[in-house]
């Protein structure tokens, strides 16, 4: 009979089982990070009704969806971890309790070219903050905040969140006669950091059919840049032309003072006029974060405020904050950068019990005291010669070995050794776990990521 090659689809990431611990670890931290405030967990189905993810509908959202058919059912994979959310929120709204704040990390898919870094099948990490009707804009402070809290629990030291207001922007094209174009020109404008200026400049040109006068006035607006406090007294210069921009500077003053008061450092967070964000559902606040080591790699998370999250499904006024991290893909540059620790512990347990005789209860009994103690421990049974099984632990990446043989028995104890020094001693069973516990402790509170 003929075989099938094995083979993973282009596009699709799959890891080999010390890779697949340490994106492990990041989706740990991530989870510890958000819980601590306030965020409940929420899981939402990788297949929905076509109809229900696509109730917007239309541009490259249509063309990237996986849609198929099963019996008389129109059925999608959901494409991101927002339109899932709306659907909820919606379809839950008498059970939640408002401000309804929520994590999730699971897998979207898009069916995009599969390139470097970029995958049809990926992880996304968000959390969101929905309103019933109102949402203060202290929330809008708040997410940053998180988001430098999360980096900096990861390992990173090195990035800086970028920070912009969408009615600032609004405001500033209504007061040139703009605002007619002021989508078209801010989804051009956000490819500066990409393109360039002078690129931009001819986009805005060739293609928003915009006077070059104008155009010259939007880059010169969006060329703002110092100090935040700099950045606002020039901003300050625009106030009481527009309605809408003093709004939003009003809402940026504000998100940039709390942002001090959560204790993010002015070194990881700037105003940036350039950051617009694509999509049109964000109203106020947005956000892209990037590496200052690593501009190359682009935004590593982003979001924003957003009126209505759920205007396809329901009347109801639900405005929300929210940011996503594109976990699949950072873990990739992360991982391509050199980034990821090589000092975790990847291993799948921190003790290897290996029997050394033939009766395997002691053995048996000491495994399960170990986990009883609170350490991850495997049991190894095979028939094998000694270096064989000193050679699997050692191919795992196993911590410690327990040794458990006729001496050991007769003793009462067991012979741990130290996979790292080497150091071999006896002791109880007690003493072995609380030796492994302390070890384990100090080894897993190492950053997931290590900066160069």
């Amino acid at each position: 009979m003929s075989k099938i090659t094995p083979r993973t689809l282009s596009g699709f990431m799959e890891l080999l089982p010390a890779e697949q611990m340490k994106l492990e670890r990041m989706m740990s931290a991530l989870r510890e990070s958000y819980a601590s405030y306030g965020f409940t967990p929420l899981d939402t189905p990788a297949i929905e009704a076509a109809e229900v993810l696509l109730a917007k509908g239309g541009g490259e959202t249509e063309k990237q969806i996986y849609r198929f058919r099963k019996g008389d059912n129109d059925l999608a994979l959901r494409f991101d971890l927002t339109v899932p959310l709306a659907k909820y929120v919606a379809a839950h709204y008498a059970e939640l309790c408002f401000p309804f704040r929520r994590y999730q990390i699971g897998k979207v898919y898009r069916g995009e070219r599969a390139q470097r870094g970029r995958f049809r099948e990926f992880y996304q990490a968000d959390i969101d903050i929905v309103g019933d009707g109102k949402l203060d804009v202290l929330n809008e402070a708040e997410i940053p905040a998180i988001i430098y809290d999360t980096f900096t629990r990861l390992g990173l030291k090195r990035f800086k969140i970028r920070v912009n207001n969408r009615k600032l922007l609004n405001g500033f094209y209504a007061m040139n006669g703009m605002s007619e174009k002021a989508g078209e020109i801010m989804r051009v404008v956000d490819k500066l950091d990409k393109i360039g200026p002078h690129k931009v400049k001819e986009l805005l040109i060739d293609e928003v059919k915009m006077l070059p006068t104008k155009s010259e006035n939007v880059l010169d607006f969006m060329a703002i840049c110092g100090t935040n406090a700099e950045v606002i007294e020039r901003l300050e210069q625009y106030r009481g032309m527009d309605a809408v921009f003093d709004r939003g500077l009003d809402e940026l003053i504000t998100v940039t003072r709390y942002l001090q008061d959560f204790g993010v450092p002015e070194e990881n967070f700037a105003i940036d006029l350039t950051i617009a964000r694509g999509l049109d559902y964000y109203t106020g606040t947005v956000y892209e974060t990037t590496m200052t080591e690593h501009p190359e790699i682009g935004s590593i998370c982003s979001g924003g405020r957003y009126d209505n999250l759920a205007e396809y499904y329901t009347d109801r006024q639900l405005p929300g904050v929210g940011i996503s991290i594109g976990l699949t893909r950072l873990f990739y540059v992360l991982g391509e950068q050199g980034m990821l620790s090589d000092e975790l512990v990847t291993a799948p347990c921190d003790a290897l019990v290996i029997p050394m005789t033939e009766d395997l209860s002691h053995a048996v009994g000491a495994a399960a005291a170990l986990r009883a103690g609170g350490v991850r421990t495997q049991l190894y049974t095979e028939k094998k010669k000694f270096k064989a099984r000193m050679s699997y632990a050692d191919k795992l990446g196993v911590p410690f070995v327990v040794l458990v043989g006729e001496d050991e028995i007769a003793e009462g104890v067991v012979s741990l050794k130290n996979m790292r020094s080497g150091e071999q001693v006896k002791l109880t069973g007690a003493a072995a776990a609380d030796a492994i516990r302390a070890e384990m402790a100090e080894r897993s509170s190492r950053a997931v990521i290590q900066e160069k």
